[in-house]
């Protein structure tokens, strides 16, 4: 097990760029998880979600624009979800409901990492930088809730700032956080998630890969399946988000899930890793509408890397794709056989793809990796999880969903 925290969309959505949530309406009664046997030696696990064309339009239907500009990061999802979290006594309703507006509490560190109140600048590093889920984190030194230098707040902000409406530019092949204004094949092929998880509604990151059905699109684990807890409902992938209107390539409900079973057996990070295969949308298949990027497995370590993603912390909004681009390190404390990318994405990134051999000028490439945690005392490195063979059969599985 490893010190990690997951990098779903954080908590300022909730002080004004996204309002408060709105529960997920609970789906109907969920298929048993059972093990693929035609690749029980990894051992993964498989989920049926909207099977049939009445279960994807209530799926589909359900994402109205309201609800998913009031999608709760799910960085939150234990804050919000405990026995005495926001959310207390309203999940796993029928009905969906209004979650309470937080976004005027206050946020104060506590020394060890506690926190009352909530607030626009603070809520996101006092969950961003909580203390590590794994026990061994008492083998690595902590920080306080707000340590975040303000240094990189700076840098971050003024990042953006200078970002937003830029004009396109060569992207550059060394950065820890640019917004994508080149277009190109990984404009398409990017999207983000709408899901629901303990009855809340959540956001992500994902990108579609060249597979046998045209259907299948790859994200963390922990956006799929909440480690060793449930299945994520409502599962909608939106290609291409905000470019050009926010559905402009449509919308894709999930028909089968599938996750290795370290995932969901422990949420061993070094299998955070999902394979969604997607219903169509109008008669079309995924792959079809956007196109997709190329994916590979057991690849040589380190080399240069690009990772996307829609981080909807700030200075970021969630609205648009951004990038990171560097070489990959292995992890320097020894719990992940994970890589690390200098990267200050925001929560909201995770599941997004992380890409190697890129092509600046046509935006393709090929997946070897996606976004999953950074260590809650550097803030400046993502990390992900290395495609080995677990990774492999469940795209093998996944392709011919």
């Amino acid at each position: 097990m490893t010190l990690s925290t997951p990098l779903l969309a954080a908590a300022p959505l909730l002080a004004g760029l996204i309002g408060p949530a709105l529960l997920g309406a609970a789906p109907g009664q969920q298929q048993a998880d059972r093990p693929d046997h035609r690749a029980m030696r990894h051992e993964i696990v498989e989920h049926v979600a909207a099977r049939t064309t009445a279960e994807q339009r209530r799926v589909l239907d359900y994402w109205t624009p309201e609800r998913m500009a009031k999608a709760l990061p799910i960085d939150l999802l234990d804050a919000v979800t405990d026995g005495s979290g926001l959310l207390s006594g309203l999940t796993g309703r029928t009905e969906a409901r209004t979650a309470p507006d937080v976004s005027s509490r206050r946020l104060t560190p506590q020394g060890d990492g506690v926190t009352t109140g909530m607030a626009a600048d603070g809520l996101a590093a006092s969950l961003w930088d909580r203390t590590p889920r794994h026990p061994a984190a008492a083998s690595r030194p902590q920080v306080a809730a707000s340590r975040q230098p303000a240094a990189t707040s700076r840098h971050q902000a003024a990042a953006a700032r200078r970002d937003q409406g830029a004009p396109a530019r060569r992207p550059e092949t060394n950065t820890v956080g640019s917004r994508w204004n080149t277009g190109g094949a990984v404009a398409r092929t990017t999207g983000r998630v709408f899901l629901t998880v303990r009855g809340a509604d959540f956001v992500c990151s994902a990108s579609t890969v060249r597979s046998a059905n045209r259907d299948v699109v790859v994200t963390a684990g922990h956006c799929v399946k909440d480690g060793t807890g449930g299945w994520a409902a409502n599962w909608t992938f939106v290609p291409a988000y905000g470019m050009g209107g926010a559905q402009r390539f449509g919308q894709y409900a999930a028909r089968r899930m599938f996750v290795a079973g370290p995932w969901s057996r422990s949420g061993d990070d070094n299998y955070d890793v999902g394979m969604v295969a997607l219903a169509t949308s109008g008669g079309r298949h995924v792959a079809d509408v956007v196109g997709t990027q190329e994916i590979a497995f057991n690849p040589a370590r380190g080399g240069q890397v690009f990772g996307f993603g829609y981080p909807a912390d700030p200075p970021y909004d969630g609205h648009h794709l951004v990038y990171c681009a560097g070489r990959l390190r292995a992890d320097p404390y020894g719990q992940s056989r994970d890589q690390g990318l200098g990267c200050e994405m925001t929560a909201g990134s995770s599941g997004g793809p992380w890409l190697t051999t890129f092509d600046l000028a046509t935006g393709k490439g090929t997946i070897t990796s996606v976004s999953s945690f950074k260590y809650s005392d550097d803030q400046r490195t993502m990390y992900g999880p290395y495609f080995g063979d677990a990774a492999k059969a469940l795209f093998d599985t996944a392709e011919h969903a």
